[in-house]
């Protein structure tokens, strides 16, 4: 059920000693909220507690405290956020909105320093951004796991084509022992007649007789035991020669696979180097990332200026000491780092230097990651190739018990084979002793009727096996329909999966630009037709291999005074419009993740840049995809905004 089914209501925050924020407690209706103030005024800490209510890490402490909190009610939960310094990093604890606030901060919380926003100014790898979120590596097991499966099911399947021919012969064959038994019982039952009626009164003959049929019977029945015995060493040695046949495919699968590796002991090194390293690395651009916004916001709000506070407090100790660290507050500041007295665009140059860095920790990042998929892809094959060795050993073992025990029962079974022949001679000298008698025609008769009822007996057998086999083969055809269905299943799971990764990438591109072409009408640049984006490939090296990869081109498209349109570059955009590309870039992934289905907060900061009629439209554009859509303005720039938008002007 998505967000706007739920019905949140009114989110409540509590929030103690975050950003600028002593203690305030502030209540955010569904729909647009617009935080009103001049620089310094809390804005931005405020949109900072939001975030940190949601689950995010990237809020600050208030510079002269130890501890802080956000506890925020939404949709009838509660949920609180801590933050407590811990040596020169921050700590934060509780749980959030959000389990998960990564994607959210990616495309959802739009401050000032806003990786997705700034993206574009900075030519950053949009299609790397859009796809971060995308665990590509579960992906491509999941696409493994479903071809296995299917390939599993098209052997079954063969399996049962194969038996399905066999079914024609199988349903003749039956239809030919039920006609051949029809045909014995009646010869049996003409026999037994003219037995009857060939019976003489003689006591001796009755008792020559009843001896004859049961040594007759003794006969049958041996008969019949040295058949099934005959039978049962065929079925030995049929599953042999399949037991062997199987071994030797084993065999060769085996000779095939790569040889062992000694020692990977190596490569797990590497692996956890890699590791160590991207974890660093991360913890590196996360301490960059909160220094640059902690060094933006004081820009922004001008904190520099509350040192005036520090002097009226310590003027009576020491004097005139705040004299020394502030000159002239226009042009030279007091470094909040460092504490020495420079100028303001140093600050901001040092700023820029650290977004420069995070930039090259970032690529390098993406170096490291990359190594390590190629590592670890190595290590999973490694671990497949033994796997599937030890497991091929092992069957090699089981078959080759499986042979050695139907080898001592085919010795089992001719040692009994030859016991009942030896039966069989000894049963036949006495029926032939039988006949030698004077009983000659009756005895003859009796044996005739023997035998039939013995064929009877083995062609009912084999009309069971044969009807059993049938009614397998039956039951394996039925399945086949729904190993069909399966399969077709499967094919679509398949080709979803394989083609999830380029169906992002395409919604991606469609979602920016059809948001950027339905903004740039909406807020008339002047001979701005276009900005769009072109998905292509390029070759890269990847580890020690070349691979294509996706990427996406910004195109420029700008008309002159003679309608006559050319192609630019986003170099040659201005702020304004680098600003707003950079939002509906931003929108595109808050669409594309499906953001506005989990995260109810879209937040919107330092949009100064742009001028307060442009920023009214891009407020009631964005409010149409977000539960609670919050903006930070400035006062003039919140003259323009509709009337009808709730006000805060007090934090």
């Amino acid at each position: 059920m998505s967000l706007r089914d739920q019905q949140p209501g009114v989110a409540s925050f509590t929030v103690e000693n975050i950003g600028g924020i002593t203690s305030t407690n502030v209540d955010v209706e569904p729909g647009v909220t617009v935080l009103v103030g001049e620089n310094a005024t809390n804005r931005t800490s405020f949109l900072q507690a939001i975030m940190a209510g949601m689950g995010s890490d990237q809020a600050s402490l208030k510079a002269d405290v130890d501890q802080g909190r956000v506890e925020m009610t939404l949709g009838g939960e509660d949920y609180e956020r801590t933050l407590e310094t811990a040596g020169e990093a921050v700590q934060y604890d509780g749980d959030g909105y959000l389990d998960d606030p990564t994607v959210a901060e990616l495309f959802a919380f739009l401050h000032e320093a806003n990786e997705a926003r700034l993206a574009v100014s900075r030519g950053a790898d949009l299609h790397e951004l859009i796809m971060r979120p995308i665990d590509v590596e579960e992906i491509k097991e999941e696409i493994e796991r479903l071809r296995e499966e299917k390939g599993s099911i098209n052997d079954k399947l063969a399996t049962i084509e194969s038996r399905k021919r066999d079914l024609p012969e199988l349903e003749e064959r039956r239809d030919t022992i039920e006609a051949e038994i029809e045909s014995k019982r009646e010869e049996l039952a003409e026999l037994e007649e003219t037995i009857d009626e060939s019976s003489n009164d003689i006591e001796e003959s009755q008792r020559v007789k009843a001896e004859f049929e049961d040594a007759l019977e003794e006969l049958r029945s041996v008969r019949s035991e040295l058949e099934t015995v005959r039978r049962d060493i065929e079925t030995q040695q049929e599953s042999i020669s399949s037991l062997r046949s199987e071994r030797s495919e084993r065999e060769t699968e085996l000779s095939e696979l790569p040889a062992p590796e000694s020692d990977d002991t190596e490569l797990a090194e590497k692996i956890e180097t890699l590791r160590n390293r991207r974890q660093s690395l991360n913890g590196e651009i996360s301490d960059l990332q909160s220094l640059i916004s902690y060094n933006q916001e004081r820009l922004e709000e001008g904190d520099y200026e509350l040192l005036g506070d520090v002097e009226d407090d310590t003027r009576a100790q020491n004097g005139n000491v705040t004299d020394q660290l502030l000159e002239d507050a226009n042009e030279e500041v007091v470094c909040w780092t460092c504490g020495s007295r420079v100028q303001r665009d140093q600050i901001e140059e040092t700023v820029t230097s650290l977004e420069d860095l995070r930039e090259q920790k970032v690529q390098t990042l993406n170096d490291v990651n990359d190594e390590l998929d190629e590592y670890e892809t190595r290590r999973r094959e490694i671990e497949r190739t033994r796997q599937r060795r030890d497991e091929i050993e092992r069957e090699l073992e089981e078959i080759e018990t499986e042979i050695e025990r139907r080898q001592e029962r085919i010795s089992t079974l001719k040692d009994s084979r030859e016991e009942l022949t030896e039966e069989i001679e000894r049963l036949e000298t006495t029926v032939d002793e039988f006949e030698d008698a004077d009983f000659e025609e009756i005895l003859t008769l009796h044996r005739e009727a023997n035998q039939l009822e013995f064929d009877i007996d083995r062609l009912e057998s084999t009309l069971e096996d044969v009807t059993d086999e049938i009614a397998e083969i039956e039951s394996m055809i039925e399945e086949g329909e729904e190993l069909r269905e399966r399969r077709e299943r499967l094919g679509e799971q398949l080709t979803d999966a394989r083609t999830r990764i380029e169906q992002i990438e395409k919604e991606a591109v469609e979602a920016f630009n059809d948001h950027m072409d339905a903004i740039l009408d909406i807020l008339e640049y002047e001979n701005l037709d276009r900005i769009w984006i072109d998905r292509t490939t390029e070759s890269v090296r990847q580890g020690r291999e070349t691979v294509d990869r996706t990427v996406f081109e910004l195109h420029v498209v700008r008309t002159t005074d003679n309608d006559v349109a050319y192609d630019d570059t986003i170099d040659h955009l201005s702020e304004s419009e680098r600003k707003v590309t950079g939002l509906v870039f931003a929108l595109a992934g808050y669409l594309v993740h499906d953001l506005h289905e989990d995260v109810p907060f879209m937040l919107l900061d330092s949009l100064e840049a742009i001028d307060a009629e442009r920023i009214a439209r891009l407020i009631d554009y964005f409010a149409e995809y977000a539960e609670y859509l919050v903006v930070a303005l400035l006062p003039e720039d919140a003259q323009a905004v509709d009337d009808d938008y709730r006000r805060l002007t007090s934090i």
